[in-house]
Parts: C-alpha cells; structure tokens; sequence
C-alpha cells in the first residue's frame, strides 16, 4: 500500500496518518516530523529550515528531496509507504513522480482530507505538541493547562510558533497557492479521495478505511 495524504494545517493529517500506519503496518514518511527533529538537534538542515518554518512558508524542495528518497529506498518502506506532508506543490508532485519511476514503485491512493478554514483555525490556535515525543494534543481535552505534561511520556508541552495566528494565516494562504493545485493532478490521474475532515478522529479514520 503506497498512499499520499493531503490536506491544509490542521486537517488533521498526523492524526489519520498513525492510525493508517498502524492498520496496514506501512512506513509514515512526515517531512514535517523529520525536518522538526533536525531543528531541534540544530542541524545544518534544522538551520536552514527554521528560518522558513517561522515564517510560515514552505521549506525548498532541495532541503527535503533527497531526505525523502533516502526512507524510500529503506528496508522500513518495503511493505509500502505513506507520504505525510510530501508532495506540497505541484513541482514536488511531479519530482516526486520522476523518483517513484526510477524506484519502479506506483502510488495507490491519494487521500484528500477536507476541513472548513474556519475549524482549521479553531484547531490549530488550541494544540500544544509534546516537546519530547512530538504527539500532538488539544488544550480543549486537557483540564488543567497551566501544569499539563504528555499524557504518553510525561513531556513538556508547547506551542509551536507556526500555530500563531499570524503565522497560520499565512499557512493556509501559501497552501492555497501552492498545494491546492494537487488536488486537481491527482484527479488528473485517477488517485485521488476526498474525505470530509469534520467530527472526532475515529469517524474520520473509518471514512477513509472505506476507501484503502
């Protein structure tokens, strides 16, 4: 199984891409778990990356291309894969493409999760992410904020600075611009699922089940 997950920040798209993984025992290939590791490491790559992640806008092509060949050409992807947060404009989508060709590996389905702008927002202003582990948790399901750690690891939790209301708003208007395109050549290629985003986690997950 050999999946593309798309849909704007805060869609939900982490979420639903654990719980795919975990069904179908597939590689998660996260660009952005990937590129947020080598910023806290402070990494040549972190470096690099964080100066666009601040800013809302999306890291180079350049910076993540051979990152994502190298986990595709892994032993952890033999049995399938699913890209999350990859391709994210139609220039990556067709680098992309050109990569899996070489490899002589075919996509199966690209799942589009679809969320209101407006409960984009909502969600993106209220979640804190574990500064240890990276799960990602809302202030609305946690009781007390002011002393709230990771349920999992105990970690602490965050704000991360591309979940500022500014800095989401340019979030949503570079995925516009640049992402949304992919929705119509995926389409073009008969791949492509839309999902209504909206309700808990696990309605969400048996939508898309209905579709692997």
């Amino acid at each position: 199984m050999r999946l593309v997950l798309l849909g704007a920040p805060g869609a939900g798209k982490g979420t639903q891409a654990k719980k795919i993984v975990q069904r179908f025992k597939i590689s998660h290939i996260s660009t952005g778990n990937i590129l947020r590791n080598e910023i806290k490491n402070d990494t040549e790559l972190g470096r690099k990356a964080d100066s666009f992640v601040k800013e809302g806008k999306l890291v180079p092509d350049e910076l993540i291309i051979e990152i994502i060949k190298k986990e595709l050409e892994g032993k952890r992807s033999s049995k399938g894969f699913l890209m999350d947060g990859f391709p994210r404009n139609l220039k990556q989508a067709k680098m992309f493409q050109d990569m899996l060709d070489l490899l002589g590996l075919k996509l199966d389905r690209v799942i589009n999760i679809d969320v209101s702008k407006d409960e984009i927002i909502k969600r993106l202003t209220s979640r804190r992410i574990c500064h240890s582990c990276n799960n990602i948790y809302s202030i609305n399901s946690l009781k007390d904020m002011e002393s709230a750690k990771c349920p999992d690891c105990g970690g602490d939790l965050i704000k991360r600075k591309d979940d500022e209301k500014e800095v989401i708003a340019e979030r949503l208007n570079v995925y516009e611009k640049e992402t949304k395109p992919l929705i119509d050549y995926y389409k073009g290629q008969n791949l492509l699922v839309d999902i209504d985003g909206t309700g808990n986690e696990n309605q969400v997950t048996e939508r898309v089940l209905k579709h692997l």
